[in-house]
C-alpha cells in the first residue's frame, strides 16, 4: 500500500489552561474525502491549520509525502493588498499550474476578474478564495467552512466541482447535506483527541450518539466501583495490611480517573421568548412589485402569511431575498402593490450581517442593552450570565467586548439576543452561518416549539427541510422578478419544480437537477415541526382527496361524457389518477408519521 499523502500523529497544542489538542491524529490517503467534525471551540480550524503547515504544534509529528501539493481555504481571508480578483487567484498558482483555470473558475463563480477585493461582500470574498484554492488543482484540499455566505446555486456548483476532482479532501462544514454528498470518511475531534469513522458524514451522528451512550455507561460503572471501595475504606477490616494498602492505592487511582474524566462539551440550551399571539393574518401582499433601476426584484407578488406559518426564502445571491423581507416587513416601500399586517404583531429580526452587534461593548451589555445584569425570558427575570451560559459563553467572556468573539461566537450571541426578545413573528436571515452542527440541532428544536410565525432565509437544505412548511423562491424562467411559493421544504420544492435554484440574471451557472434525498439522521426524540404540521393537516387533505375522487368517478360514470365532451372526459380521467396517487402517498405518509409519533412517545 502506498504511504499516505500526509499524516498528523499525537498532536498536542495548548493555548493556556487545558490543552486544545491532546493527542489528535489524522491520516489522508489518495482520493480520501474526509469530514472533520466537532463542536465550536473544539479546535477544528486550528487542527486544519496544523495540517496546512500554518501553525506549529507543541508536540506531535506532521509527515508529508515528497512533492505533495496543498491548498488551504481559511474562513476569513484578507485580500486587501491585491488589486484584483484575478491577481488573488494568480498569486496562488505554482510555476507548473495552468493559468487558464483562473478565468473559468471566476466566471463560474460570477466574479469579475478585474474587480477589487477590498469592497467585496463576505460571499464574494469567499468565492475568490475558493477559486484561489481550486485553480492549482492541488493533491490535498483543506477547506474550512467553504459554504459560509454562499448561496444555494454556488454550493451546488461547488459540490459538483469537488466531486469531479481526484485529489484528497478534508472539509469542515456545518452544512449537513454538503458533507453527506461529498465525504466517505469522518474524523471527529472531541475533547482534544480524534476518532475515525470509516464512513461518510451520513453515518456520523448515530455513531457519535452510541459513543456518548457507551461513555455514560462506563462512567456509571466507575462511579459504582468508587462507591464500593469507599464503603470498604470506611467499614472494612484492617487485617492483611499489605493487601489493604494496595487496595487503597487502587481507590486513589479510580478517583484520579474520575477527576480526569472529560464529558462531552456543553450543549447550547435555546428557547424562543414568545409574545402574545398575533392575529390570524400576519402578512398579506397584493401585487407587490419593486425594481432597482431597470432590474425587477419582485414582480406582482401575491402572498398571504397566516399565524404559525413557517416560510423559507431561498435563491441565489442578488435575487433580492433580503429586499423581499424588507418589503414584507414594511421597512422598504414597494413601487407598486400593497402590504397589510395583522394585529398584535411583535417582530424580532436577525439580520445576515449581525449589524446590530456593536464591537466596543461587553457581551452582557449587548444582551441587556446596558440595563444592568437582568433580562426577562418568558415573563420571568433571569441573570444575564446564566442566560449567556446556555449559549456556551463563560462568565469571563460575558465581560469581554464583542470585538473579541470569533465568527461562530458572534452568531451565537446574535441568536441569544434575538431569541431573548418576545416575538410572535421571527425573521431570521441566514441564522445557520458559523454555527456548529449541535447548535443547529438545538435551534431546530427551539423553532419547532415556537408557536409564532417564522420567515427564514437560509442556504442550508437540511435545515430548511426540517423547519419550514413552505418555500418561497424566485422563478425568473417564468418572468424576471417573479416569486413562487411551494408547499414543503427544499426537497419538496425540488420535486415540484424539477430542479433546485434558478441562476440569477448575471450568473452563467446552470441549476442543478433534483437528486434523491439523503438518508435522514437519527431522530432527536421528538417530532419536527414539519412532521407535527403534516400529522395535523394530512387527515383534512385525505378527506378532500376522497371527495375529489368521488366527483371524478361520478363524472366518468356518465356513459355519454366521452362522446359529448372528450376534453372533460380526459380531465376527469387525469384528475382521478392524480388524486388516487396523491391519496395513496398521503395515507402512507400519515401512517409512517403516526408510527414514528407512537415510537417516540414510548
Amino acid at each position: 500500500m502506498a504511504p499516505p499523502l500526509f499524516s498528523l500523529s499525537d498532536i498536542v497544542l495548548t493555548f493556556g489552561g487545558d490543552p486544545l489538542l491532546s493527542g489528535a491524529s489524522l491520516e489522508v490517503r489518495e482520493g480520501a474525502r474526509i469530514a472533520l467534525v466537532g463542536r465550536n471551540g473544539s479546535g477544528k480550524s486550528t487542527f486544519l491549520k496544523i495540517a496546512a503547515g500554518l501553525v506549529e504544534a507543541d508536540q506531535g509529528d506532521r509527515t508529508v509525502r515528497s512533492g505533495v501539493t496543498f491548498r488551504y481555504l481559511e474562513q476569513d481571508p484578507d485580500f486587501t493588498s491585491f488589486p484584483s480578483a484575478e491577481a488573488v487567484v494568480a498569486d496562488g498558482l505554482g510555476p507548473l499550474d495552468d493559468p487558464a483555470d483562473i478565468g473559468r473558475l471566476l466566471g463560474a463563480l460570477d466574479i469579475d476578474p478585474a474587480a477589487s477585493p477590498a469592497p467585496m461582500s463576505g460571499g464574494e470574498k469567499r468565492k475568490v478564495a475558493i477559486a484561489r484554492a481550486l485553480a492549482p488543482r492541488p493533491e490535498v484540499l483543506l477547506l474550512d467552512e467553504p459554504t459560509n455566505h454562499l448561496d444555494l446555486e454556488t454550493i451546488l456548483w461547488l459540490e459538483g466541482e469537488l466531486k469531479r476532482r481526484r485529489g484528497a479532501l478534508v472539509v469542515i462544514s456545518h452544512d449537513r447535506r454538503f458533507l453527506e454528498n461529498l465525504t466517505t470518511e469522518t474524523v471527529w475531534l472531541d475533547r482534544g483527541t480524534t476518532r475515525r469513522l470509516g464512513k461518510g458524514f451520513g453515518a456520523f451522528e448515530a455513531w457519535r450518539d452510541t459513543v456518548f451512550e457507551e461513555e455514560e455507561l462506563a462512567a456509571h460503572k466507575l462511579d459504582r466501583q468508587i462507591a464500593r471501595e469507599e464503603d470498604w475504606l470506611r467499614y472494612g477490616v484492617t487485617a492483611r495490611r499489605k493487601r489493604n494498602v494496595r487496595r487503597l492505592a487502587n481507590l486513589h487511582d479510580l478517583r484520579r480517573q474520575a477527576s480526569e474524566r472529560r464529558g462531552p462539551q456543553g450543549s447550547v440550551d435555546l428557547a424562543v421568548s414568545e409574545a402574545e399571539s398575533s392575529g390570524k393574518l400576519v402578512i398579506e401582499a397584493k401585487g407587490l412589485s419593486f425594481s432597482y433601476g431597470e432590474r425587477p426584484i419582485v414582480a406582482g407578488l401575491d402572498l398571504k402569511v397566516a399565524r404559525g406559518d413557517r416560510v423559507g426564502v431561498i435563491g441565489p445571491n442578488g435575487a433580492g431575498k433580503t429586499t423581499l423581507l424588507n418589503l414584507l416587513l414594511g421597512t422598504q416601500d414597494p413601487d407598486q402593490g400593497t402590504i397589510r399586517h395583522g394585529t398584535k404583531l411583535e417582530i424580532v429580526a436577525l439580520d445576515q450581517e449581525r449589524g446590530a452587534l456593536r464591537e466596543d461593548i461587553r457581551l452582557m451589555d449587548a444582551l441587556t442593552e446596558g440595563r444592568g445584569d437582568q433580562i426577562t425570558i418568558g415573563g420571568k427575570p433571569r441573570h444575564a450570565l446564566s442566560y449567556l451560559k446556555d449559549f456556551l459563553f463563560s462568565p469571563e467572556q460575558a465581560r469581554q467586548p464583542v470585538a473579541a468573539l470569533s465568527g461562530g461566537e458572534r452568531g451565537r450571541l446574535a441568536l441569544a439576543i434575538a431569541l431573548a426578545k418576545p416575538s410572535n413573528l421571527l425573521v431570521l436571515d441566514e441564522p445557520t452561518n458559523d454555527l456548529d452542527l449541535e447548535t443547529l440541532d438545538v435551534l431546530e428544536e427551539a423553532l419547532s416549539d415556537y408557536q409564532g410565525t417564522l420567515l427564514l432565509v437560509s442556504h442550508d437544505r437540511d435545515f430548511l427541510d426540517r423547519v419550514v412548511t413552505s418555500t418561497l423562491t424566485p422563478v425568473p424562467e417564468e418572468q424576471p422578478g417573479r416569486w413562487r411559493e411551494y408547499p414543503g421544504g427544499y426537497d419538496d420544492m425540488v420535486r415540484q419544480r424539477g430542479f433546485a435554484v434558478a441562476p440569477s440574471d448575471e450568473s452563467p451557472a446552470r441549476p442543478a437537477k433534483a437528486k434523491p434525498a439523503p438518508a435522514k439522521r437519527k431522530p432527536s426524540g421528538k417530532l419536527s415541526f414539519k412532521d407535527k404540521h403534516a400529522l395535523e393537516t394530512l387527515p383534512a387533505r385525505m378527506e378532500e382527496l376522497e371527495r375529489m375522487i368521488a366527483e371524478h368517478g361520478l363524472a366518468l360514470g356518465d356513459p355519454d361524457l366521452f362522446t359529448r365532451d372528450p376534453d372533460a372526459f380526459s380531465r376527469a380521467q387525469k384528475g382521478l389518477t392524480e388524486a388516487q396517487a396523491e391519496l395513496e402517498a398521503a395515507e402512507e405518509q400519515w401512517l409512517e408519521l403516526e408510527m414514528k409519533r407512537e415510537e417516540l412517545e414510548g
